[in-house]
């Protein structure tokens, strides 16, 4: 891992840099696959609210990866919320800006919060470098997946390990 990088939990006064590193993520990572309205200032105030209600409840494990006094990646797991899940932990968030892929932060931030116990995600099937990186943290493709008719339509398939 880059030696600038520091991965730790977040404050509770950190959410809205947490919520914009999520929805600078999104924009790089979906903008060819979502429209606007997914990472738009109300896409961002929606995530600002959620990372408050997260990080003052406590329940999930919530890393973020600092580098340089700036955020540049977060983290976020915990019990699975499905009816049925096929592993006990999920992984709901991991995303590190663009300009930090590749240095480490993402494998430093799914180990904060997974270690290497078992656990699934949901990933986009169009995201081939989210899946790489997930197979090589031991992840797998186990066929199931749901199309998410409020993200457009976006097809997603559930990885585990």
């Amino acid at each position: 891992m880059d030696s600038r990088i520091i991965v730790r939990p977040p404050l509770p006064e950190e959410a809205s840099a947490v919520a914009a590193v999520q929805n600078t993520s999104w924009r790089e990572t979906y903008s060819g696959l979502l429209s606007e309205q997914f990472y738009d200032d109300a896409a961002l105030a929606s995530r600002v609210r959620m990372w408050e209600q997260v990080l003052a409840d406590g329940r999930q494990s919530a890393r973020v990866a600092e580098a340089e006094g700036e955020l540049i990646g977060v983290a976020l797991a915990g019990p699975s919320v499905e009816s049925d899940p096929v592993r006990a932990e999920q992984l709901f968030v991991l995303y590190v800006r663009q300009d930090w892929h590749g240095s480490g932060a993402g494998s430093a931030l799914l180990e904060a919060v997974l270690a290497d116990r078992p656990a699934q995600l949901w990933v986009a099937a169009e995201n081939p470098r989210a899946r790489r990186f997930y197979e090589r943290q031991g992840f797998r493709a186990d066929g199931a997946e749901v199309v998410d008719d409020d993200a457009e339509g976006l097809r997603e398939i559930r990885m585990v390990r």
